[in-house]
């Protein structure tokens, strides 16, 4: 038992566009599954992953090793075809995986933008600083910094909200280490399953999503994307509920200072809502790549941008009202420009981008040596896609979900859409089960470090599991229909 599942995980991490590339090379694509090539291919990839997940300890950031070693793996791949007469066909393959990643980072970069700009306008400071001052108690805080994590990540992303919401524990947790263990588990969990359920929550989604430009036919519409949000909320409710009762009931101690949101803060939640609005347009009724529109949007906020630059030292000599107060505040913080939206691109997390650009090309070399074949059989044929879409989420919890659901994108297996969903579904919410399961997962275990750690959540990882399941029984009961 145990060495079929590491054989699912080694074939579905090796899988990715070798079937598609074939046609493009016209049937030269050479077979090294059984090669040297393959077998240092896949070394030099588990290698650089085992980096990756050892980046709490080592401090190497996660980026380094995987494009380290999709440089090396391609060379290998371009070296041994041009040995054997095929000059292009390695050239193609990379060309065809660069462009599936120049989609995605282009669209992340912007949705990366436009979150930071709100954060340097203190968007999330002020949610952070009246959640607060309200004085709730730790159960209360529970429940809002769950629901709060749960709707606004399927527009912020998860990792955004979940560091958002983790602050907010934080602050008024204070030395409650078990109210701070138990918040920030139900806060991934919670940003984790409201990903799900929307293109723009997670990496993944968005990967379903912008497929759908190629095959239109087989791929989740921005509206079907709903269907599974009963599934999700029952994915975070069902655990939020049992860990209610370990959460204790007490007042927390002290409260918050004020903060005050700083000038274009609201204009700026507006364009980015305007900005999803025209993406989906873009992709729903123009039939372009959603990334186009999201670029577009980016237009928006450069010249809001302008604006604010150019009106901000007329504003800073009006002497009434909050603007006044608000520049004075800005100038003694060593302000030069108001808004300046390349700082913003500057911040995005570019760590993120870069391991994206890796994780594509180690998998797509490790897909054109030969494995996507293999792993469909084993995957789709043998075990069937219901069997098949619930490993993908238990997989996620392991591997980086990105990596496995590009490889279940690119086979491209023949499924209904109630099955497109499942897998969209069980890859977003099955991170959830491990602290190093999902980005969000890391990235509080950095920020709440010695109170959220690996131990204290996989505790309550049977409780996570049971609403793991929950939501896929829920999934295949209310969308029957579809599959």
């Amino acid at each position: 038992m145990v060495s079929k599942s590491i054989q699912i995980l080694f074939f579905l991490l090796a899988a990715l566009p070798g079937m598609a590339l074939a046609s493009a090379t016209g049937g030269n694509s050479i077979d090294l599954t059984s090669h040297w090539v393959g077998y240092t291919a896949i070394g030099i990839f588990a290698i650089a992953y085992l980096l990756v997940m050892a980046e709490e300890f080592t401090h190497l950031r996660k980026s380094k090793p995987v494009i380290l070693a999709a440089g090396i793996i391609w060379s290998i791949i371009a070296w041994y075809y041009a040995s054997h007469g095929f000059t292009h066909e390695a050239e193609a393959a990379v060309r065809h995986n660069l462009l599936e990643y120049a989609e995605l980072m282009l669209f992340l970069l912007v949705a990366m933008t436009y979150i930071n700009a709100m954060d340097e306008r203190n968007v999330f400071e002020a949610l952070r600083s009246w959640l607060v001052a309200k004085g709730f108690g730790f159960r209360q805080l529970f429940w809002i910094t769950g629901v709060l994590a749960f709707f606004i990540s399927p527009v912020a992303d998860n990792l955004t909200t979940a560091l958002l919401m983790c602050a907010v524990v934080l602050a008024v947790g204070g030395s409650n280490s078990k109210f701070i263990l138990l918040a920030c588990i139900n806060i991934v969990v919670a940003a984790n399953a409201g990903g799900a359920f929307s293109p723009f929550g997670d990496i993944t989604t968005l990967m379903v999503w912008q497929k759908g430009v190629e095959t239109p036919q087989g791929v989740v519409a921005f509206s079907t994307f709903f269907a599974l949000f009963i599934p999700s909320l029952i994915n975070w409710l069902v655990p939020a509920s049992i860990m209610h009762f370990a959460v204790p009931n007490e007042q927390p101690s002290g409260g918050g200072e004020a903060v005050a949101m700083k000038r274009g803060a609201k204009r700026i939640i507006v364009l980015f809502l305007l900005t999803i609005a025209t993406a989906v347009s873009f992709h729903n009724f123009l039939h372009m790549p959603p990334v186009i529109g999201m670029l577009t949007g980016l237009a928006y906020l450069q010249f809001f941008g302008f604006f604010l630059k150019k009106t901000y030292h007329r504003e800073r000599n009006t002497t009434n009202g909050d603007a006044a107060i608000e520049l004075e505040h800005d100038s003694q913080m060593g302000d030069v420009v108001a808004f300046d939206v390349f700082n913003k691109v500057a911040r995005a997390e570019w760590d993120t981008l870069l391991f994206f650009y890796g994780v594509v090309l180690c998998v797509g070399g490790l897909g054109f040596i030969g494995y996507l074949s293999l792993t469909s059989e084993l995957m789709y044929v043998q075990l069937g896609p219901t069997t098949a879409n619930v490993i993908v989420g238990v997989l996620s919890a392991i591997v980086d979900n990105i990596p496995v659901m590009f490889a279940v994108l690119t086979m491209m297996p023949d499924m209904s859409m109630g099955q497109w969903l499942l897998v969209t579904l069980t890859a977003g919410v099955g991170g959830s089960l491990l602290s190093i399961g999902s980005a969000a997962g890391v990235a509080l275990m950095g920020q709440a470090r010695g109170r959220y750690t690996f131990f204290g959540h996989l505790k309550w990882a049977p409780v996570i599991a049971l609403g793991y399941a929950a939501s896929i029984y829920a999934h295949l009961w209310i969308n029957a229909a579809i599959f």
